[in-house]
């Protein structure tokens, strides 16, 4: 069975928009394009490079699919372009006649159905990378089984944010964390189950506490 993994940056106040450069996705007037660059060191590089060391495809929404075609095949001499030209690329798109990168495929018109089937055969885990639309898909529709971050220290204000208004509730189990000398804080995540309420309320309220209560009703 295979799993599907999300691997994105994003900030404090949950922006994973246009990490990159100011050129990779202005959309909304998006005026941070970039703003991971000054932060990188040798332990962020460890840390995303063993994200690549294992057996993977990967899963891109079409504009990321659109960004990575235009960049990756003309990349000479690095281990990440090797890789990323190599595997497959599974897209969702709904111009199915449109992807030039080699060995890539649509998902076709029933991207969840796709999905659930890939998920049930033997094969390499599935990573997204970027796909901020098509994160909001999988995360509505339960589909994602772990979530690699790297969380900067820095607030964006506006931008496209890694959980929107349609994701699912449900608990993680943090598996892994350091920080890096920038501030950075690295961290992967798993399914944890359903949230588990409680309260620290004592169990006889006040008569204050009570009625306080009737005025959020």
């Amino acid at each position: 069975m295979r799993k599907i993994i999300a691997a994105t940056f994003v900030s404090l106040d949950g922006v994973m928009q246009a990490p990159g450069g100011p050129e990779e996705d202005p959309v909304g007037g998006f005026k941070f394009g970039g703003w991971t660059f000054h932060y990188w060191d040798d332990a962020m590089g460890a840390f995303m490079g063993e994200t690549f060391t294992k057996p993977f495809d990967l899963l891109l929404g079409r504009k990321t699919y659109d960004i990575f075609a235009a960049h990756w095949p003309y990349q000479d001499n690095d281990p990440i372009a090797e890789s990323f030209n190599a595997v497959t690329k599974y897209v969702a798109t709904h111009r199915h006649d449109t992807l030039t990168w080699n060995n890539s495929q649509s998902l076709g018109d029933d991207v969840v159905a796709t999905l659930r089937q890939l998920k049930q055969e033997d094969g390499p885990d599935l990573l997204i990378q970027g796909s901020s639309d098509l994160i909001q898909t999988l995360l509505a529709n339960d589909l994602i089984d772990e979530i690699s971050l790297l969380i900067f220290p820095l607030v964006l204000g506006k931008g496209k944010r890694l959980f929107g208004n349609g994701t699912m509730p449900s608990a993680l189990k943090l598996t892994r964390s350091q920080a890096s000398s920038t501030g950075v804080i690295m961290a992967t995540y798993e399914r944890g189950g359903e949230i588990k309420a409680g309260s620290f309320a004592p169990e006889k309220p006040s008569e204050a506490e009570i009625e306080r209560r009737k005025t959020w009703k």
